[in-house]
């Protein structure tokens, strides 16, 4: 079998003409006809060319690998125990799901509370008000994502950096109108955010406390990208300092450009090329002017790359990593780059427990590490917060999170307009009956009426894993996380055992035999 997918995809808008009759070698219809008028992503190349590499409509879409990775958290079992208690008395009455303490801190020095061990990545695209609001509805951590300044067609720069940013400014309120002293907004910077000064910026005039410097785009290692339509605005960004590609400076481009030869013009963000000494300058600036938590973001480089970079966080006391895996995604890096590149997230947050575990058992101090990477449920969220006990303790929830904010909306508006879909006509025909969890909310909102619908969804959806996770930890008979233990899941197979170092339930067994 091919654990890559075929040369059809919902991602680029192709389809293969014999989905029942594939050649796995080549992903190609195992009968190539002459007559076929390319409905693979071979026929789009033929078409389109260059172009067919990124994804379909990147606007309105949020996208992740298709590839059939041979290990990821389904390869794990969660383990159970009908013994005692940890994190709580040994008392039925107080031994009880409800009960079960998911609340857990962000930051190293200057903690904020968080309601569940969750964080939400980084997104600036799709419904981001809903995502951000949503967020803080939940008491957790959110990130506004790269590069926003782009977006914003009231963006004013003096000199070369950022005077004011207004779409920045309603993002941030987007989260802090719902903020009640728990979470926070954090803002990530790529390298062109940077050389623009949009930290400084958040920092000084809108009082951002927490911020994340970014190494390559989260999960791939490529730049951010993206077609520019017109001269205009080809030339707009290359004067802000962006790379185009080709140069619309260029009077040859240009000419080119007029006389309807094209070209396609493309935004292409800077590398990061960051050293230590730089980053020391630029982390003990940042503090200077306010920032109280910063964390570094990251995808599954080669092994020495993520060891240099958690050395640079523990040599500047970096508050928080985040580890992005292969197999998530929401953005719109080429479609090969998020199928074939890559640590998966199981054994990348197998590789990042081991080195942090090395430079605790030195005793140095380690930032918080979060991982990322396809994670959508309360089992999987388990298993993450279990694989990397006690060094791995916040799970990044990206794509399905963003998922809940859009449904919320558009079953918010279904029902506005007296469209309910049938799939929910029989939970009632009002918000209050459909919405389940916005009692929770009406509870401690006068106005929760005007709470958006895509915010509600999004809650809703992160009262179901916590209320899933509380009942996983009981399961486990474990009352507050600190009381996960790498021995809560089991491998199922020897390539997971030997990935995680984790004993099988044979292991186990031949240990309790020796015993007895």
């Amino acid at each position: 079998m091919s654990y890559s997918p075929t040369l059809g995809s919902s991602i680029t808008n192709t389809k293969m003409r014999t989905p029942n009759n594939i050649s796995d070698l080549s992903g190609m219809c195992a009968l190539c006809s002459a007559n076929c008028i390319g409905y693979c992503e071979i026929g789009l190349s033929a078409v389109r060319g260059a172009e067919a590499i990124y994804p379909y409509r990147t606007d309105q879409n949020q996208f992740a690998s298709e590839k059939k990775y041979p290990l990821d958290f389904s390869s794990l079992n969660i383990n159970g125990s009908v013994f005692g208690a940890k994190g709580c008395i040994k008392d039925s009455n107080e031994a009880t799901f409800p009960l079960v303490n998911i609340e857990t801190e962000f930051g190293l020095e200057n903690k904020v509370k968080l309601k569940a061990p969750i964080i939400l990545p980084a997104i600036a695209k799709l419904n981001w008000e809903d995502y951000y609001g949503g967020a803080a509805l939940s008491g957790i951590a959110v990130v506004i994502g790269e590069d926003v300044i782009s977006k914003d067609k009231n963006l004013v720069l003096e000199n070369g950096k950022v005077k004011k940013a207004p779409l920045i400014e309603e993002m941030i309120l987007s989260y802090r109108k719902y903020q009640d002293g728990y979470g926070d907004i954090v803002l990530q910077a790529n390298y062109d955010d940077e050389e623009l000064g949009v930290l400084d910026y958040a920092i000084n005039e809108l009082g951002v406390e927490s911020v994340e410097l970014k190494f390559g785009q989260a999960a791939k290692g490529i730049q951010g990208m993206g077609p520019v339509k017109t001269l205009e605005d080809a030339i707009k960004f290359k004067k802000r300092g962006y790379i185009v590609y080709p140069n619309p400076l260029d009077k040859e481009v240009v000419e080119k450009y007029n006389n309807g030869m094209g070209p396609v013009f493309e935004k292409i963000g800077k590398l990061p090329m960051w050293e230590e000494d730089e980053l020391k300058t630029r982390i003990a600036r940042l503090r200077e002017m306010g920032a109280k938590r910063i964390c570094f973001k990251t995808g599954p480089f080669d092994p020495k790359d993520l060891n240099r970079m958690i050395k640079i966080a523990i040599d500047n006391k970096i508050d928080l990593i985040t580890f992005d895996g292969a197999g998530g995604g929401s953005g719109n890096s080429p479609t090969k780059m998020m199928n074939e590149w890559g640590i998966p997230t199981l054994e990348l947050e197998s590789i990042v427990y081991k080195i942090i575990r090395a430079y605790k058992n030195k005793g140095c101090l380690v930032p918080q590490i979060a991982i990322a990477g396809g994670f959508v449920m309360e089992d999987q969220v388990f298993k993450g917060l279990a694989l990397g006990a006690p060094f791995i303790n916040l799970v990044a929830i990206g794509r399905a999170a963003m998922t809940a904010a859009l449904v919320g909306k558009q079953i918010g508006e279904c029902v506005l307009n007296n469209e309910i879909p049938k799939e929910y006509k029989r939970f009632g025909n009002d918000l209050d009956l459909i919405f389940a969890d916005r009692h929770l909310l009406k509870q401690k909102y006068s106005n929760y009426k005007e709470i958006s619908l895509g915010a509600v969804g999004l809650f809703s959806y992160i009262n179901r894993l916590s209320v899933g996770l509380k009942q996983l930890m009981a399961l486990n008979r474990k009352f507050n996380l600190e009381s996960i233990e790498r021995e809560d899941i089991v491998p199922l197979t020897e390539y997971c055992k030997k990935v995680t170092g984790l004993d099988t339930y044979s292991d186990r067994v031949e240990k309790i035999i020796s015993e007895i």
